[in-house]
């Protein structure tokens, strides 16, 4: 098994929170949501585990001052792939796996997370995305499929068409990278997209149109990529009996 790093995505403010306190330090279970993710990056092995911190980041850096976390500070919250460029000095002397988590994910399995593994180590893929199929996909990024039923791009839900929206498989937002190609290929993506901002999908859509094997692991345990955005997600969360 390659080296394995984890980027947990920390930066922002949760404005749908309607709170002043950074989305990713509300508790579940009377612990803040991200040392969750802390807890599943901590079983699958990862070194090092960098946090991408922005708003109010000295309140997140003291919350975790305890965990074996490192630091990366988004000054501007510009976008999922922007976010993760903050971490190319982290990386510097790394060569392996990378995994990128949200901070507001918080019942994500260290068990889905090493299927997922498994399948990037297996396929030697430069890319894996962990997509699940939903009900009711709204909100989220829709994963669309050639006629091979092979991955053919990401597309953001502002982005869509509406047959693109008809899609219900959706990208949970949690992907492995191969390390180099990772940080060769972000300085590729652009913002030319509705939100202005710099998607990390990108770097899929990128790898895709250059041949590069990217793969899907596709899991049924649909709570756990569930995301927590408002209080009442918040309140909904404390009964999935975490």
């Amino acid at each position: 098994m390659k080296d394995l790093a984890v980027i947990i995505l920390a930066a922002g403010k949760g404005t749908r929170m309607n709170s002043d306190l950074p989305k990713v330090l509300h508790p579940i279970n009377n612990k803040p949501m991200i040392l969750h993710v802390i807890k599943s990056a901590h079983e699958i092995n990862a070194s090092p585990i960098i946090t991408i911190v922005g708003y109010k980041h000295e309140l997140i850096e003291q919350t975790l001052k305890d965990e074996k976390v490192e630091f990366a500070l988004q000054r501007e919250q510009n976008g999922t792939g922007h976010a993760v460029m903050q971490c190319e000095d982290n990386l510097k002397n790394f060569c392996g796996n990378v995994l990128v988590l949200s901070g507001d994910v918080p019942f994500i399995s260290s068990n889905t997370l090493k299927s997922l593994i498994q399948t990037h180590e297996t396929s030697n893929a430069k890319a894996t995305v962990l997509t699940c199929e939903l009900d009711n996909p709204y909100g989220y990024g829709r994963i669309i499929k050639n006629n091979r039923n092979m991955l053919k791009k990401i597309i953001e839900q502002k982005d869509a068409s509406e047959t693109e929206l008809k899609e219900s498989e959706i990208n949970t937002g949690i992907y492995m990278f191969d390390s180099n190609e990772l940080f060769n290929t972000l300085p590729r993506i652009n913002n030319n997209n509705t939100q202005k901002e710099y998607y990390l999908t990108d770097v899929i859509n990128i790898l895709l149109d250059d041949n590069e094997p990217v793969f899907i692991e596709k899991t049924e345990n649909y709570h756990e990529i569930i995301g927590i955005n408002t209080l009442e997600q918040l309140e909904d969360a404390k009964n999935y009996g975490y």
